[in-house]
């Protein structure tokens, strides 16, 4: 069994972040693995608390794992300061992490900043080289490019200029397009888009669809196949999740994680 580590915040509704990831790499069959760099007070109706781990322990972590169960793939999430990105980032080259999905964390679905002005400035310069994908939604594009990302074109253009960033690809998602949810992958610089179609799925529960599309990422990075498969695969399981219908809480509900074991499809 392979091993997937998740680099991210602790969401203690249990819908985004550590426990997202736990859910979507333990429906994939694999072990997941865990590096906390914060702790969120949160639920469905936004987040009332954010208190940052200590970089050196973020370090510790990381270390802790790689030095027992190497991961064969990582999930960097939420990353709220310059100093943890520092760390994690530090941390990943020494231990010569591979595919390594990064998830620019910026703002819960909620609304809430999740990450400091100074930390966008460290992701792009740390972590994105370290990137075999890169998964920013059409808002987060925008910060990390300097344009506004809201059509197709913009999308494409966004997704270009960010596989030159990174060492693979970089995919950006239209979740936030009113009746699309159309994402764009590209692989590098001169290499065609490639669009993954999809309906928009008529809910207001879409808590932690970020998180657990990049861990699917990884964990199909993780079995072997090919970044354009592993995202395909990923986007067909976030999909169902959405679809099976889930609604807890009074706000914007989580995703049904196990959708594929509670109908039996394994």
């Amino acid at each position: 069994m392979e091993a997937v580590l998740s680099i991210a915040g602790s969401d203690s509704s249990g819908g985004a972040g550590i426990q997202a990831d736990i859910k979507t790499i333990a429906a994939h069959r694999l072990f997941a693995e865990t590096a906390l760099t914060a702790l969120t007070a949160q639920n469905t109706l936004g987040v009332t608390g954010v208190l940052d781990v200590d970089p050196a322990f973020v370090t510790q972590q990381i270390d802790a794992v790689f030095e027992d169960i190497r991961p064969a793939a990582v999930k960097v999430g939420m990353v709220s300061s310059a100093a943890i990105i520092e760390a994690v980032a530090d941390a990943l080259e020494r231990h010569g992490a591979t595919n390594i999905v990064v998830d620019p964390v910026m703002v819960a679905t909620s609304g809430a900043r999740l990450i400091s002005e100074d930390a966008v400035e460290a992701l792009k310069a740390r972590l994105l080289p370290l990137a075999d994908v890169v998964t920013p939604n059409m808002p987060e594009a925008e910060v990390l490019c300097g344009f506004p990302v809201n059509d197709d074109a913009s999308m494409e253009r966004a997704a270009r200029e960010l596989a030159g960033r990174v060492r693979g690809a970089a995919l950006v998602k239209g979740g936030h397009g009113v009746e699309r949810a159309d994402d764009v992958l590209v692989a590098s610089t001169d290499a065609p888009a490639c669009w993954l179609r999809a309906t928009r799925i008529d809910t207001k529960n879409t808590h932690g669809t970020g998180c657990t599309l990049s861990s699917a990422i990884a964990c199909g990075l993780a079995k072997g196949l090919p970044t354009e498969e592993a995202v395909r695969a990923a986007k067909d399981y976030v999909h169902g999740a959405l679809a099976s219908g889930l609604d807890l809480g009074r706000g914007s509900g989580p995703l049904d994680h196990m959708w594929n074991e509670t109908r039996g499809r394994g």
